[in-house]
């Protein structure tokens, strides 16, 4: 096949790459430029797609014998990515932008442009599994990516290879070395490539501006200020901006935002117990919604945050009932659905979660709202 290869500058996709011409694709390597001024991405041991990694990724495509080209994304990055971000968090949510690249950039604009080119299927880096389109864990759980890519359509994975997702981690480097790749100790990018500072509360608040509002406990009491919603998300302890503990001497978390009126409420850890989520834009990667209800497991982060759950397609969303309660639930966040065999490793959907409660909601309770 003739494939193209998303080369970030890191290791994984240069191994992934090299696996790729392995298997006797036709290979061409392309790093994705997105920002109109890489110098202010993230560089080093933190950094991703900078200038640094652009050269990192022309190295290894050379070492490789591969035909290699930068293609400039900056625009759609900014819209779908940074624009998404901001307008998130604004309204009280807490997104994934690694998620949201991946679903907007490298399996749609990054595809579509292969596809237009004449390429079979996009090779990246990330730590997960094809089987028969299949989307499955990786086999290094601790860098298992499927989480962020549950995003990804039927016909996306379709055109997706994820090489290295078969082996761990450290052997992923120990195969770098031995191929000659300099980016083999390269260490791993971390946080958000596109806050150079890494203070993201400092550039949404560049971004959206000062909105004061009031912090307040479960029964409305105001106990401070704050200058925007955008510098919490739910489960957060610290930063709250409050003299000290509950009454109780119990630490104090983020329970609830409110955009509308800027209201910002906390409460305590068992105030933070999500038992029903519900979901917008389900995608499943079977291509179609199951009909009625499934059992699953459900993943409400990226790292972390399953339990068991039974869960139903309703309308271009999703309900999910969870039989164990998870804590620190936010709307903006993806919930990711794996099928509950002995593996637990088989991506069944996913979807956008756009409301919480504290208490199962029945059919019955759902209609009469849809009512």
């Amino acid at each position: 096949m003739r494939v193209l290869a998303a080369m970030s500058g890191g290791v994984d996709s240069a191994v992934a790459a090299a696996r790729a011409v392995d298997a006797g694709h036709e290979v061409v390597g392309v790093h994705l430029a997105l920002s109109a001024t890489p110098g202010t991405l993230r560089t080093g041991a933190r950094g991703c797609c900078s200038k640094e990694d652009a050269g990192d990724a022309r190295r290894a495509a050379d070492v490789l014998g591969i035909p290699f080209y930068v293609w400039d994304f900056a625009d759609r990055f900014k819209e779908d990515v940074i624009d998404d971000f901001v307008a998130a968090y604004a309204a009280g949510e807490t997104p994934n932008p690694c998620l949201r690249c991946n679903e907007k950039i490298k399996f749609s604009a990054l595809a579509d442009r292969a596809v237009a080119l004449g390429f079979d299927a996009v090779v990246t880096g990330h730590y997960a599994r094809l089987d028969s389109g299949v989307l499955r864990r990786a086999v290094d759980a601790d860098k298992d990516q499927s989480y962020v890519l549950a995003v990804l359509t039927a016909q996306q994975l379709s055109r997706a290879m994820f090489p290295v997702g078969d082996t761990p981690k450290p052997q992923i480097r120990a195969e770098a070395a031995e191929r000659g790749l300099a980016v083999a100790n390269k260490p791993d990018s971390h946080d958000i490539c596109f806050i150079p500072s890494g203070d993201t509360r400092a550039f949404l608040g560049a971004k959206i501006g000062i909105r004061p509002g009031a912090v307040v406990d479960a029964e409305g009491q105001v106990l401070g200020q704050h200058e925007g919603v955008h510098g919490f998300t739910i489960g957060q302890r610290k930063g709250l901006g409050l003299p000290g503990p509950a009454a109780d001497g119990k630490p104090r978390y983020v329970t609830g935002i409110d955009p509308d009126s800027g209201t910002v409420r906390v409460g305590s850890a068992e105030d933070l117990r999500v038992w029903t989520v519900e979901a917008e834009r389900a995608i499943w990667t079977s291509g179609s919604a199951p009909a009625g209800p499934i059992d699953c497991v459900a993943q409400v982060r990226a790292h972390g945050g399953t339990a068991p759950a039974v869960a139903e397609a309703v309308g271009d969303g999703l309900v999910v009932q969870l039989r164990e309660p998870l804590t620190g639930v936010a709307r903006g966040q993806a919930v990711v659905l794996y099928r509950p065999d002995p593996a637990g490793d088989e991506v069944i959907g996913s979807g956008t979660i756009s409301a919480t409660a504290r208490e199962r909601v029945t059919s019955d309770a759902r209609s009469e709202a849809a009512r």
